[in-house]
């Protein structure tokens, strides 16, 4: 039986978060301490543990068939590969960062000035669509500290909370892209694991919408409802059940946790009482 091959960064965030959404979709991991290779307990799935930097040249060669990686690093060493879903965790931006002491007005300000990055090819893309023409230093890891030796004027970096930059005295004045965890595969799959990879996709599906949902119950006089349905439409409509207290009823629905705390307001506003939420684990359409 085939066994679909998956790579995953092999140490750090992403890595957590990615044998956490695997554990989320059912999928129990063997995995011992400094394996590069594991396979799945009770799934046709084999996981690879790579630097993140070479998951793509992997994919392209059909070394894995599929990959749980940063968009930013296909951006930068795979364009080629195709993004089948975007996970919605270790979110990033690839930015332009200077000297706080530094003023700028816009990108023409880098007009011949030395940069130095990690995505030398991203850099070079965003340059040229804006016909600016530096000079770029190549650095593999702490490429924050290339102003302060007076290797760079600017850098190209990966940014999440900004306080890296803050603490060597940058600032960032440019956002080339943003970037979340993806699922990528390779141009190389074969009938049989992609059949496998649409199986592992739709449980994907299923728990990052429970992620992004809460489940309400509420009880309203049944004077309210027309108000409070209009509030909760949930996936089709609320579910609406009489209760033993004469005149109301209970409500069951879905929130989109984006808009929660404004839809409890005017919930509460038009008569509900009585809320409890809880969390999602999957939501299967």
């Amino acid at each position: 039986m085939s066994k679909l091959k998956i790579a995953v960064q092999k140490s750090g965030r992403l890595h957590d978060d990615s044998m956490k959404l695997l554990k989320d979709i059912g999928i129990s991991i063997d995995n011992g301490k400094d394996q590069l290779k594991a396979s799945a307990r009770n799934f046709p799935l084999e996981v690879f543990y790579l630097r993140n930097g070479d998951i793509p040249q992997y994919l392209k060669d059909g070394v894995v068939d599929a990959a749980i990686i940063g968009e930013n690093v296909l951006i930068e060493k795979g364009r080629e590969i195709s993004v089948i879903e975007k996970l919605g965790f270790s979110k990033c931006k690839v930015s332009i960062a200077i000297p706080k002491s530094k003023t700028y007005t816009s990108i023409q300000d880098l007009q011949g000035k030395r940069i130095a990055t990690s995505y030398p090819n991203t850099v070079n893309q965003f340059l040229n669509d804006n016909k600016v023409n530096a000079q770029l230093h190549i650095i593999n890891g702490s490429v924050e500290i290339a102003p302060n030796i007076g290797l760079a004027d600017a850098i190209v970096d990966i940014v999440s909370s900004g306080s890296t930059l803050f603490k060597n005295g940058l600032k960032e004045v440019e956002v080339l892209l943003k970037s979340e965890a993806v699922l990528a595969v390779s141009p190389k799959i074969s009938k049989d694991c992609q059949e496998i990879l649409n199986r592992i996709q739709f449980r994907l599906q299923s728990v990052l919408r429970g992620r992004q949902n809460k489940y309400v119950l509420l009880n309203a006089p049944n004077d309210k409802l027309d108000a409070i349905v209009n509030i909760l439409p949930g996936m089709n409509s609320p579910t609406i059940l009489p209760l033993a207290k004469e005149g109301w009823s209970s409500l069951h629905s879905v929130i989109n946790k984006n808009e929660f705390w404004e839809v409890i307001d005017e919930l509460k506003i038009h008569g509900a009482e009585g809320i409890l939420v809880c969390p999602i684990e999957n939501m299967v359409l």
